[in-house]
């Protein structure tokens, strides 16, 4: 018999483990790269955001960072690590933070957390999603080309 280690929350609920989450501040050891309100036209059918649109706010979020290193074209070669941790729904304010995590030779990569502030709590916000991107700069052709250490 195999012990069950976690529970499975559906992304509507409204219990008790949504308010654990809550939070009275961001964070201070991230920089914020953007804020937005996603719309009505950015609802699934349930009545959340859907998950895409989440995902290509995180990109833009994301691509901040590595812009003062590629200092020129850059592209998202990869999306290590994604995480709805709770629904967005609308009204939200969205809150974007994003760290640096390494820098190569041509890439750059980055986190990102991204934090609602709900529109009936202000002042109060919960982790909804992180994510880790890699961006690579490329020259003209669309080829990797090297980047400087410092923005």
């Amino acid at each position: 018999m195999v012990a069950c280690l976690f529970q499975i929350v559906p992304m509507s609920d409204t219990s008790s483990a949504a308010a654990a989450a809550t939070l009275k501040s961001l964070p201070t050891d991230m920089e914020l790269v953007l804020k937005v309100i996603p719309m009505p036209a950015d609802c699934n059918a349930n009545g959340d955001i859907f998950g895409g649109w989440v995902m290509a706010q995180c990109d833009l979020a994301g691509s901040v960072i590595p812009a003062r290193y590629a200092k020129g074209r850059q592209a998202t070669v990869a999306v290590n690590e994604f995480i709805f941790k709770q629904p967005v729904r609308l009204g939200d304010i969205l809150s974007f933070y994003s760290k640096l995590v390494r820098i190569g030779r041509t890439s750059v990569t980055v986190t990102v957390e991204v934090f609602a502030e709900r529109f009936r709590a202000q002042r109060e916000y919960i982790k909804v999603t992180q994510a880790t991107f890699t961006y690579v700069a490329i020259d003209d052709n669309g080829r990797p080309r090297v980047i400087e250490q410092q923005p």
